[in-house]
This record gives structure tokens, C-alpha cells and sequence, in this order.
């Protein structure tokens, strides 16, 4: 790596005035905004309980220890909503005034080394214990009973380039990866799975599905709850548990010559239509149909005939919901696309394929981490951001706008002064912000 001394560099004048640069400015912050994440996050316990979950299976020795597991949560999971993923980014940021401050920390915070080592130390039990907790805070969030859950299960590629454990090259995303599962409810995150990327697409997720079922209906006993997927999880076993179980679905099902045949006729007519209004035409209806591996069970299939200037598209969903063909899709199976977002956000936003450890549990335990902080972005914008321009914000966002303010900390044995920049642009927001959560 190049050797860059500021010192040695010769600046062009400004207005006929030599310009310096250099870090000597104190102990600045550039992330005041965690302020609110914090005070939100003491207000809903998210961190904190992952802090017991993590504790109930620490096994470093009680009197050797320096850094409290819930001070490097917090490092870990503020340091990705502060956009500073990477472990080599805490042996600066360990000293900086607002992360001490929002541990609860008087002295430095723990290094890369011991957040390393801290990673390396997850187990099956950990991981197990945090994913109910988002489970739980996700029951939490509502204050009546809801009518209808919608659990939306999809699968996306995590690239590795190292030689992880459970590394394995998938041939239809063309590289190695990992293949986590992730479940959501609405913007909620209720689960993210790591898999290896060998597997079937659907592998573990009718476990995943039966132990969400069995537990919002212990707390809602009448809630009606829908299972919603793509093709890579039509599995005629899926299906017919839902049926026993009471459960509605409504899932893609991949094209075959049988389906092309039976659809022939709507086919056709999408077709005509097109060529006579010259536009994209686009018509719906449903069929039973029974494939061969369905054990001679007839299901409702709701078609989407499509025809372009490139030809025709068919698609297919298997649901035993009731409604028009066209509700069903557009309104209920075609609200996936808002959950993609989701995954996108919080693997671009938020580096949850930040899955560089060689170990397989410390890499579950990144992904875990970095969906605490998903949990906590979302929560802010549905709690604290709700009537100002950035309710509807995605982390990156979020991070640019509001986490990303000079800070100046000033601290004594009586309190704790803290003093935001003066030309921060978004300050009507940060107090609205600011005051919703004080109000919870």
C-alpha cells in the first residue's frame, strides 16, 4: 500500500492563502445522528437483548474481561448503520467520543483483534437465541392483535472470495456464494438464514415456516397468516402442510408443456389483442391443475398471459386463496418486488454479505448483526421518522441525511454535552426525529 504523508503534499492557494490539512482537528465525530439510533434502541431493548442472548454463552473468563458483550454489540451494530463495516475501522473509531459514549464507556472500546476474536466465538446457540429475539421484537411491535400476516420467504446469492467454510460454486448466479433465506413481514425482518449455496433453494424453509406458524399463533390464536414465495419454493409437501395447518399460500410455479398447453387459449387471445392495439397486452385467469409429483391433488393456478412486441410471456402461481385472478397477482404475489428492495437494502446498504470470516458460525453471526441493524434502520423510520421526509428512507439514505453530522463531545463527572454541526441541512427532521422517540 502506498505511503501518503498529508504532510509532504503541497495544496493549491486559496484566495492567495496557503491551505493546510491535516487530522489534528481533536476528537471530532462524523456520526451525531447514532445519537437518536441509540436512545430508540434503549426505548425497544433490541441490542440489549441480543446482549443476554450472546452472554448466556460467553465463555471468557469473568475476571479477565474488559469489554461487556452489549458495548461490542453496539460498536459492531452502530459501526454498520454509521457505514463503517469493516473491523479495522473500530481501532479508530474505539476512540471516538459519540461511539464511547452511546457504549457507555469512559475508555477505549475494544479493537479489531478482540472483535475478531468476539465474532469467532459464535456458536449454533447464539445464533439460535438472536433470531428469536427478532421474532419476538417483531410481535412487539404490534399493540393489538394483527388480522393477517404476510410472510414472505425468498432466497438471494452471497458472493464469497475467500475459502469459507460451506463455500461451494452455484452455476445459475455463476460464482461461489453463500445462499441465505430470508423471511419478512411487510418492511420487517422477522429472519436471515445463512445456507451453503449446494442445497435446494427451499431447504430449511418449511421448518423455518412451521416454527413461525407455531409461534404467532400461540400469541394470536386467530390470526390468519399467508406464505408467500417464488417457484424455488413450490414443494408439494409445503403445500399440503399449509392445507392441513390451515395456512394460505400463494407461490410461483415454473412454466412446463403441460401448463403451456392448458393455457393455450388465454395465450392466444393476449395475442390478438395485441396486434390489434399495438400495446402490451396483459390478461388473467385461472385453471386446476395437478402435476405429477402432487400426489393427484388439484390446485387453483392463477395464469398471467403477457404478450409484447418480443412475443408472449407466461406466468404461473399456485395459491389457494380466493379472489380474481388479477387481484391475486398484482395485489398480493406482485408485492415480492418491495421485499427484494428489502434484501437489496440490507446487503448494499447495510453489508450483510460482508461474510469474510473463515468460520461458518462467525459468518451466521455477521449476517445476524448486520440484520440487527436493518431491525433498528427500519424501526426508526416507522417510530421516529413518521411524517417527515425520510419515513420512507432506505439505510443509505438514512445514513447520509441524518447519521452523518460533525459532532463535538464535551464530558464531566456531571453530564455530557453534545454539539451537533451548525450547517447540518436536516435539523427540523433530526428534532422531529428526536422528540418521537421521546414521546414512545
Amino acid at each position: 500500500m502506498t505511503n501518503c504523508d498529508i504532510k509532504k503534499l503541497t495544496f493549491p492557494r486559496i484566495k492567495n492563502k496557503e491551505l493546510k490539512i491535516d487530522f489534528s482537528g481533536g476528537n471530532i465525530s462524523s456520526d451525531g445522528g447514532l445519537i437518536p439510533v441509540h436512545l430508540l434502541d434503549k426505548k425497544l431493548g433490541i441490542i440489549s437483548d441480543m446482549s443476554r442472548a450472546v452472554k448466556n454463552f460467553d465463555i471468557r473468563s469473568k475476571s479477565k474481561i474488559k469489554h461487556k458483550v452489549s458495548e461490542m454489540l453496539r460498536q459492531r451494530i452502530y459501526g454498520i448503520i454509521s457505514g463503517n463495516e469493516d473491523l479495522n475501522d473500530q481501532d479508530d473509531l474505539r476512540k471516538d467520543e459519540v461511539f464511547k459514549v452511546l457504549a457507555g464507556r469512559g475508555n477505549d472500546l475494544a479493537g479489531s483483534s478482540t472483535l475478531c476474536r468476539f465474532e469467532n466465538s459464535a456458536c449454533r446457540e447464539v445464533c439460535v437465541e438472536i433470531s428469536k429475539v427478532f421474532v419476538e421484537k417483531f410481535m412487539e411491535s404490534f399493540k393489538t392483535p394483527p388480522k393477517e400476516l404476510i410472510l414472505d420467504f425468498d432466497a438471494t446469492d452471497d458472493e464469497i472470495h475467500g475459502h469459507q467454510e460451506g463455500r461451494f460454486f452455484h452455476g445459475y448466479y455463476d460464482h461461489y456464494c453463500f445462499l441465505p433465506l430470508y423471511v419478512f413481514c411487510g418492511e420487517q425482518l422477522l429472519v436471515s438464514y445463512l445456507r451453503p449455496s449446494n442445497i435446494d433453494g427451499a431447504k430449511h424453509s418449511w421448518a423455518i415456516l412451521a416454527l413461525l406458524v407455531k409461534r404467532f399463533r400461540k400469541q394470536w390464536p386467530g390470526v390468519k397468516i399467508i406464505f408467500i414465495g417464488d417457484g424455488g419454493f413450490c414443494r408439494w409437501p409445503m403445500l399440503s402442510w399449509c392445507e392441513r395447518k390451515d395456512l394460505q399460500y400463494i407461490i410461483g410455479i415454473s412454466s412446463n408443456p403441460k401448463l403451456e398447453k392448458l393455457t393455450t387459449h388465454i395465450a392466444v387471445k393476449a395475442e390478438k389483442k395485441h396486434r390489434r392495439t399495438k400495446v402490451k397486452s396483459k390478461l388473467y385467469t385461472e385453471i386446476y391443475y395437478c402435476a405429477g409429483t402432487w400426489k393427484n391433488i388439484r390446485r387453483k393456478i392463477v395464469v398471467k398471459a403477457e404478450h409484447t412486441d418480443k412475443g408472449k410471456n407466461l406466468r404461473y402461481i399456485v395459491t389457494n386463496m380466493k379472489g380474481t385472478p388479477k387481484y391475486l397477482y398484482e395485489k398480493i404475489y406482485c408485492m415480492r418486488g418491495d421485499m427484494e428492495n428489502r434484501i437489496k437494502e440490507q446487503q448494499l446498504d447495510l453489508f450483510a454479505d460482508r461474510t469474510s470470516c473463515h468460520g461458518w458460525w462467525a459468518n451466521q453471526f455477521r449476517l445476524l448483526l448486520a440484520s440487527g441493524a436493518f431491525i433498528l434502520v427500519e424501526r426508526l423510520c416507522a417510530l421516529a421518522l413518521k411524517g417527515t421526509l425520510f419515513e420512507k428512507a432506505q439505510a443509505g439514505t438514512i445514513r447520509s441525511r441524518l447519521v452523518k453530522i460533525g459532532t463535538l463531545v464535551h464530558s464531566n463527572t456531571r453530564k455530557i454535552c453534545i454539539n451537533l454541526s451548525s450547517s447540518f441541512t436536516s435539523k427540523d427532521s433530526f428534532y422531529r426525529m428526536i422528540n418521537n422517540i421521546l414521546l414512545l
